[in-house]
């Protein structure tokens, strides 16, 4: 609902497994969201997903990245997004890490221990100029994790700009808590 309401986003194509099309479907039509151009299958990788739906984008400037698996953003995020973005032509949700990260080998032995203050957890959504993120997927044949590692596999820069520790990746049943507890309280935000 918040991409369909947010004045910064003009066309969504919808991604999703194949065997979830026809509900995606049918939750369009039940909402009357106006600005769904599409409901496409996903792919057998991340990456495949994204182009199959920046594929069937019509032409436009930017594009925004959001996995639907994070459902705990706002407005003003996709706000610090697209001004970061407008710098380079790309840039990244995040947070700085909390924990200490070390770097081990395949045996479990550690090898290092990176600076945390150097370190942040990417998030999405991810922005970029349509055109740069459409080279970097068709120039990007091995796998990466998110969008941002195929334009940086270009050399070209990404900024990163704060997304927010409540907007977690919900992957477990204690995942899915915890977002529903931050989703009330946007939902309550976003009403006043």
């Amino acid at each position: 609902d918040r991409f369909e309401s947010s004045p910064l986003i003009d066309q969504i194509v919808l991604v999703l497994a194949e065997d979830s099309l026809e509900r995606g479907r049918q939750l369009v039509q039940e909402r009357a969201y106006r600005k769904v151009a599409h409901v496409c299958a996903g792919g057998q990788r991340r990456q495949d997903s994204v182009r199959n739906g920046l594929e069937l984008l019509s032409p436009c400037d930017w594009v925004m990245v959001h996995d639907g698996a994070r459902p705990c953003f706002d407005e003003d995020m996709l706000q610090r997004g697209l001004d970061a973005a407008a710098g380079c032509g790309s840039a990244v949700a995040g947070v700085p890490v909390k924990d200490t990260i070390k770097l081990v080998s395949s045996d479990q032995m550690v090898n290092e221990t990176p600076d945390r203050s150097l370190l942040w957890a990417a998030q999405t959504p991810q922005v970029f100029r349509y055109d740069l993120l459409l080279e970097a997927h068709r120039a990007c044949p091995q796998d990466v994790t998110d969008d941002a590692a195929m334009v940086e596999s270009l050399g070209h820069p990404v900024k990163m700009f704060l997304g927010a520790y409540e907007n977690l990746k919900v992957t477990t049943a204690g995942d899915l808590v915890i977002a529903e507890t931050f989703l009330k309280a946007l939902s309550t935000e976003f009403h006043k």
